[in-house]
């Protein structure tokens, strides 16, 4: 592997792993009945700019453990989490994308 390729690499995986946060301390959540993450409810935030405070908001709407913000034309892992809520945003950090997983 060539040197510029493997430093592709590196930063590709160093943004992925940057995209999960969670928000400080963990606080009690409203779980779904099977422990997972349910994002019905808070669909109609689609449109409301992406904030630590809304991200916070939607974890605890959601029952999510983990929050995962997804930026413009960036790398995900594939991997499907039930615990996770994922919150896409444009390049006007206005969410366009609520989804568990």
């Amino acid at each position: 592997m060539t040197m510029k390729r493997e430093a592709t690499m590196l930063a590709l995986a160093a943004m992925a792993l940057a995209g999960c946060t969670t928000t400080g301390e963990p606080e009690p959540v409203r779980m779904g009945a099977d422990g997972s993450c349910n994002a019905d409810s808070v669909q109609d935030r689609i449109g409301q700019g992406a904030t630590a405070e809304l991200g916070a908001q939607l974890l605890a709407a959601t029952g999510a453990r983990t929050l995962r913000w997804a930026p413009p034309r960036s790398a995900m892992t594939m991997d499907f989490r039930p615990d996770r809520l994922t919150v896409s945003y444009d390049d006007n950090m206005a969410i366009d994308r609520i989804i568990c997983g």
